[in-house]
């Protein structure tokens, strides 16, 4: 028998701030063991998913862009690699640091407004689903993201020196 046998106050279930904060802190400190997905990593698999439909955005357009009679039609492909490239990049960044992070994740289901993929987090499953709407939204906004990367990126070399 120990000393909180029959002491009422031990049978809840509260914690106290300092007990929350002081077991965060140990989890930090032990390297992340946490099974559950942060942000971060949810917006990393998000991306993840989201880049290979961007990629063949991007390559339907260079298609298009081949029968096409403008005289601009070079600088337009060229442009369109440029962006190809660093999608292809930014979707072997992300599997690395997924992969290091012991996450993986694959196509479950889809319904008419929700794509769903399984994710195997550090021994933990979840399910995460993005809705067709999100997925344009981000598409979008990805896609002018790398526009303007590559605009800055050509500004900088014929800038005037």
């Amino acid at each position: 028998m120990s000393k909180l046998d029959g002491n009422e106050r031990w049978k809840t279930k509260m914690l106290m701030t300092e007990h929350v904060q002081a077991y965060e802190q140990a989890e930090r400190v032990a390297g992340g063991s946490n099974k559950m997905l942060t942000a971060e990593e949810r917006t990393m698999i998000r991306d993840l998913i989201l880049l290979p439909h961007i990629d063949t955005m991007v390559a339907k357009s260079l298609r298009e862009l081949d029968h096409s009679g403008s005289i601009l039609k070079r600088a337009y492909q060229m442009a369109g690699e440029a962006i190809q490239q660093r999608i292809m990049q930014d979707t072997y960044r992300l599997q690395k640091e997924l992969k290091r992070r012991n996450i993986r994740f694959i196509p479950d289901e889809q319904d008419d407004f929700v794509i769903h993929h399984k994710v195997f987090c550090r021994g933990y499953q979840d399910r995460f689903g993005l809705t067709r709407d999100v997925m344009r939204t981000e598409i979008s906004l990805r896609l002018t993201r790398y526009t303007a990367e590559l605009a800055e990126s050509l500004r900088e070399q014929i800038k005037p020196r």
